[in-house]
């Protein structure tokens, strides 16, 4: 069963649609043991850092996403679900960052580009060892952010360039994260998606 993390941030019924499409029984829920037990977690996330941040802490998340570390149990973050696993985000943080979960160090900052949000599709450059990019890695994906992630993390490390060059996936053993929404990046998004449920 993959459970699809509802801390009140997401496109959920759309994730949950996505995800279905893997063929494994998916639940939206709030459990914690749900979401602890789960053969897959995705943690999705839309809005800003904090907010986001205040949402998980309310439903004791940042705790579930570590035990499932510990328990080596794969997680999937999705956009400022990706940017939460981090240590700190600045978004709107006037000087004092936001404290994130911190599977990852790091600091998630505003993107140095013209034009923002990053919003529609760019492409990627994932290593070629990457399980999640498999068969997809010329494929394009669908942004919408204006912060991220730019230091390297994890053992795999997938870049886009959109004003400056910036973390688009990570894969780390049994944590994966992706800023772009894969449920909202057609038949290349249904891939990753398989790929990574092809992992439980």
């Amino acid at each position: 069963m993959i459970a699809i993390l509802d801390y009140g941030s997401g496109n959920l019924r759309s994730a949950e649609r996505a995800f279905s499409t893997s063929g494994i029984e998916v639940v939206v829920t709030s459990d914690e043991h749900i979401a602890i037990e789960a053969q897959g977690l995705v943690v999705p996330g839309v809005g800003a850092f904090a907010a986001c941040m205040q949402g998980l802490n309310a439903i004791n998340g940042a705790e579930i996403i570590r035990k499932r570390v510990a328990a080596e149990r794969p997680t999937l973050g999705i956009c400022i679900g990706m940017q939460i696993l981090f240590a700190l985000g600045d978004e709107h943080s006037e000087g004092q960052p936001h404290r994130g979960v911190g599977i990852w160090p790091g600091t998630v900052s505003k993107i140095s580009a013209e034009i923002l949000p990053h919003m529609g599709w760019n492409t990627v450059d994932a290593p070629d060892a990457s399980l999640l990019f498999s068969g997809i890695s010329q494929e394009s994906f669908y942004f919408v952010h204006s912060y991220a992630a730019k230091t390297p993390q994890g053992q795999m490390q997938t870049w886009t360039n959109y004003g400056e060059r910036f973390l688009s996936a990570v894969e780390d053993g049994y944590v994966s994260a992706t800023q772009f929404h894969p449920e909202k990046s057609g038949n290349a998004g249904l891939a990753l998606i398989k790929n990574w449920t092809s992992t439980l």
